[in-house]
């Protein structure tokens, strides 16, 4: 079976006797994007796979109250990012340590992880990346990791595209000092 386009697994979902299936087809498009963009925030396997999760489960739960104003896309990018920034926010509150540890910590556990094939230049670049503030990382993750026009950061941000792309030039900026790169 050929790439369902958006509009035909809506279509699907909206379908009693179909919803089920067109949300595994939904799963299908998107969870790995998902997942690599929660994992580029969070950094640990297990919690990119849990948040991951979540997501879904909310997707799943308020997929009757998706409007159409923006690309599906975007919506579940919108929810992936608000539930990644929030367990990083519930990480801090319950280890009681600055985001900014959290994310140092994290950096470092990427040495640990076995799932982690990277070599040192991308362990460097992701810590890098860790250590920007959450707005910066965002932008960069999204503009440089994902490829997505600054439209579209901006669609799932709700920023102007203005300000996104001064984040991701500070972001830049800071992750070339950090690299020692010119």
């Amino acid at each position: 079976m050929s790439q369902l386009s958006d509009q035909d697994i809506l279509e699907l979902i909206r379908k009693p006797d179909s919803k089920n299936y067109g949300f595994n087809l939904l799963i299908k498009k998107y969870q790995k994007k998902v997942y690599m963009h929660v994992r580029r925030l969070v950094l640990v396997h297990d919690d990119a796979d849990d948040v991951t999760q979540d997501i879904f489960i909310k997707v799943f739960e308020n997929i009757d109250k998706f409007r159409e104003q923006s690309q599906l896309f975007t919506w579940i990018y919108r929810i992936a990012t608000n539930e990644a920034l929030s367990f990083l926010k519930k990480k801090k509150t319950r280890s009681f340590i600055f985001l900014s540890d959290i994310t140092h910590k994290l950096g470092d556990s990427l040495q640990n992880d076995p799932l982690f094939d990277g070599d040192a230049i991308q362990q460097k670049l992701f810590k890098a990346v860790a250590s920007l503030p959450n707005k910066q990382k965002l932008v960069f993750n999204m503009k440089y990791f994902d490829e997505m026009k600054y439209e579209e950061i901006s669609q799932v941000l709700g920023t102007s595209v203005g300000a996104l792309k001064t984040s991701y030039h500070h972001a830049v900026k800071k992750i070339q000092q950090q690299l020692n790169i010119n």
